[in-house]
């Protein structure tokens, strides 16, 4: 028998709380995956053709709070890895860790959706003022041929940031709600 198998001595709610811990680690950890390689993927498109200046939104502080959050996305995702390999753990009466150890696991994963998601809100919130400056400026259409006209119209480019950002903070906030499930779940054990 493995280490990480069940043992015949497992309590009930110990098994229950591994079974959440590795379905919602499965869970969150392919979800938040995708989102943070499909906005990676948009971000990482999007970079070279984001003129400078502070008229596009994926230029200056817009994209540093965006990339930060995506940064920590990553971060959160790989904590909900840990959490399956926690639940591995649970089972084994050897390996098993504490059940205050667990919730503060799960706690870390909770401050660091939370950190992201901030981040990912304040980039929202300065992409979003950059184009509303932008609709609110734009420019008659014979000028559009101006390389400075092009800056002052809302682009493709521009929803493209705004949707990569949007990815980021949906992954956040899976992991939040999931974060805050499992607390829930880990705190009614007795």
């Amino acid at each position: 028998m493995s280490n990480l198998e069940i043992n015949g001595n497992t309590p009930q709610t110990v098994r229950k709380i591994a079974a959440q811990l590795r379905r919602v680690g499965w869970a969150g950890f392919w979800l938040q995956l995708v989102l943070a390689v499909v906005s990676s993927l948009i971000f990482i498109f999007a970079a070279p053709f984001a003129s400078a200046g502070a008229a596009n939104p994926g230029t200056g502080s817009s994209l540093l709070f965006a990339i930060g959050g995506l940064l920590v996305l990553y971060v959160s995702t790989y904590w909900f890895f840990r959490y399956v390999l926690v639940s591995r753990k649970l089972k084994n009466p050897d390996l098993r860790p504490k059940k205050a150890e667990t919730i503060q696991l799960v706690r870390w994963g909770l401050t660091a959706s939370t950190v992201g998601l901030g981040s990912s809100v304040m980039g929202a919130e300065s992409i979003g003022g950059t184009l509303l400056g932008k609709s609110l400026s734009s420019v008659a259409s014979f000028a559009v041929f101006s390389p400075e006209a092009l800056s002052k119209i809302i682009q493709p480019l521009d929803i493209f940031i705004v949707l990569a950002n949007t990815h980021t903070i949906t992954a956040h906030f899976i992991g939040i709600v999931c974060s805050l499930w499992l607390l829930d779940r880990l705190n009614k054990q007795s």
